[in-house]
């Protein structure tokens, strides 16, 4: 679909329900317009609706990441019933009308109290009185038809844009690639990297405890309100994106950079284990929030603000490089992902990463330790990347990672990288099933 931005402002203001729902549309249509991060953006809807907290916020968010989450069925499904496609409606139109038919579709909401206030927030929109019907129209044939619209989809169906389908097919394979595509279809709960005593936390957490030693929340309670959080016990951080920091092996006292540091949860890792880290990112803000999270769980780094291919400094004992990425492997957290990045951001962002990587093994000591991530699925920011290197540099030595450091089987190369897969590891129920996707490649410097 093809959209630009809601009006920030609307002739009537909604009732709270209705607000949510419009929100949700506003958010929807500003992530796909403006290609930016749907929490960021949805972060300064809520906050702009004024009247809206608690469970309608959320329900402004549970719709907008339902929306992006199933945008190709539910687009298939708009145009098909549509004369001329859902191009020829407004784009704030269009934006109302998808994250109705998500309501209906796959959040059990109830088909005509949806297509009610989808009607009623359409004749908000200008020149909205004349597509209330058409929407109207629409909206009740997708909810007489929507076990069979479920019934079409299919995992590297439309849900999953070609040009990642095509990729991870070449990349992973067909049966991995069907097996990706599928796990994004489920929300992921929640994993903590916990300071000490993860066992005792589980339990007083009522968590999971995964074989990497990071714990899976069962409970959605928001983190703020558990047991840990305020004395700083324990950091949100995929399981999966906890592992490159323990891969390190660091000894207290060493000197460690952490490249891209932001939003911190590596950061945060490496200075529990007493090393003595310094946190670089570009952005002054992420930094900023970095901080927040370190004076809260009573950890301590040096922070700098600085372009990470222009950043200069003696050696370091050891690097950790969590590179820009397209975060393909983050799809199932943040469905928005999928919509928002094109081949063109990862041929930019491949270069960049190419030109840090150079940078972080220039600033590793001689017989030093570094490793180069990211959460992307695409073997072009991952293993072709370490191929490209190790052609490069004669300095640099692929250190092979073995399974047993990481503790779930099948997330190793042949090459010794670690190759996390959202589709591993299985819990006992969907949520509770399966991790971010992630890459990590350890080199000695020689």
């Amino acid at each position: 679909m093809n959209t630009t931005t809601c009006p920030s402002s609307a002739p009537a203001t909604p009732e709270p329900g209705r607000l949510a729902r419009l929100t949700a549309a506003r958010a929807f249509e500003r992530t796909l317009s403006a290609r930016q991060q749907l929490d960021d953006v949805l972060d300064q809807e809520i906050a702009g609706a004024r009247r809206l907290e608690g469970r309608d916020a959320a329900l402004a968010r549970a719709i907008a990441i339902t929306s992006f989450r199933h945008l190709g069925t539910i687009s298939q499904a708009v145009d098909a019933r549509l004369a001329q496609g859902a191009r020829s409606l407004p784009r704030p139109v269009q934006a109302i009308l998808v994250t109705a038919a998500a309501q209906i579709l796959f959040m059990e909401a109830a088909d005509h109290a949806a297509v009610d206030v989808a009607v009623a927030l359409t004749k908000l929109q200008p020149e909205g009185l004349r597509f209330a019907g058409v929407v109207n129209a629409v909206l009740r044939k997708i909810g007489r038809e929507a076990q069979s619209i479920r019934d079409g989809m299919a995992p590297l169906g439309a849900d999953t844009p070609h040009w990642l389908r095509e990729a991870w097919i070449r990349d992973h394979g067909k049966t991995h690639a069907r097996a990706i595509a599928a796990s994004f279809s489920e929300e992921l709960a929640l994993d903590l990297t916990v300071r000490a005593d993860a066992p005792g936390w589980a339990a007083r957490l009522d968590a999971i405890m995964l074989p990497t030693g990071s714990l899976r929340l069962r409970q959605r309670t928001p983190v703020h309100e558990l047991p840990g959080y305020a004395e700083g016990a324990w950091w949100v951080q995929d399981a999966s994106s906890a592992v490159p920091a323990r891969l390190l092996g660091l000894c207290a006292g060493q000197t460690v950079l952490d490249m891209c540091a932001a939003p911190g949860g590596k950061t945060a890792q490496l200075a529990a284990l007493g090393a003595q880290v310094t946190a670089l990112d570009r952005s002054r803000q992420r930094l900023g929030i970095l901080s927040q999270n370190m004076s809260r769980l009573g950890l301590s780094a040096d922070m700098v603000v600085a372009d990470g291919t222009q950043f200069e400094h003696e050696p370091y004992d050891a690097v950790l490089l969590d590179a820009p990425c397209t975060a393909t492997g983050t799809i199932r957290r943040h469905p928005d992902i999928a919509w928002t990045k094109t081949p063109q951001d990862q041929a930019k962002l491949v270069a960049l990463q190419a030109r840090l990587i150079h940078r972080a093994a220039d600033l590793t000591r001689r017989s030093g330790t570094l490793i180069y991530c990211t959460c992307s699925l695409q073997a072009a920011e991952g293993e072709d990347q370490v191929s490209a290197v190790l052609a490069a540099r004669p300095d640099l030595a692929l250190l092979p990672i073995a399974q047993t450091e990481i503790g779930v089987a099948g997330c190793t190369t042949a090459r010794g990288e670690f190759r996390a897969l959202p589709h591993q590891l299985h819990g006992d129920s969907a949520r509770v099933s399966g991790w971010g996707g992630f890459f990590a490649a350890r080199f000695v410097r020689q």
